[in-house]
């Protein structure tokens, strides 16, 4: 029987391989297996439940951040990552952030609008001068 961290270690492997490494060297001095609990919990518990796809969760996802406002610009940039590591479309992105104009308004949209631009120019090799 696979486990909720066995679970949630898989998935990130094809989202994000390096996303434990990365939380436990920022935050598990200050609050020991974070990063465990949250691949565990998020990832293993949520992400990888039935019912729906992926790339839907991940689409889901950029709209609750997208809503949530500017405070989650970093979490944003990096589900907009695993959203493109799932094979959806950026126009696919772009349309799921620019829905939620209508439920968090528009600077809630063009904060989602500008992390979406960033994660795609970085992935182009645009630097943050030249766009």
């Amino acid at each position: 029987m696979t486990t909720a961290l066995q679970r949630g270690r898989q998935l990130t492997q094809n989202l994000n391989p390096d996303l434990e490494e990365v939380l436990r060297d920022r935050y598990d001095d200050l609050l020991p297996d974070f990063a465990e609990s949250l691949i565990e919990w998020a990832y293993g518990r949520h992400y990888a439940r039935p019912g729906l796809d992926l790339k839907t969760r991940q689409l889901c996802t950029i709209a609750a951040l997208t809503v949530l406002g500017g405070q989650t610009g970093p979490q944003l940039k990096v589900n907009i990552e695993h959203t493109l590591a799932t094979g959806a479309e950026r126009g696919e992105i772009l349309e799921a952030i620019w829905q939620m104009a209508v439920y968090g308004g528009l600077p809630a949209a063009i904060n989602g609008l500008n992390a979406a631009r960033e994660v795609f120019d970085a992935q182009d090799g645009i630097s943050a001068t030249q766009a």
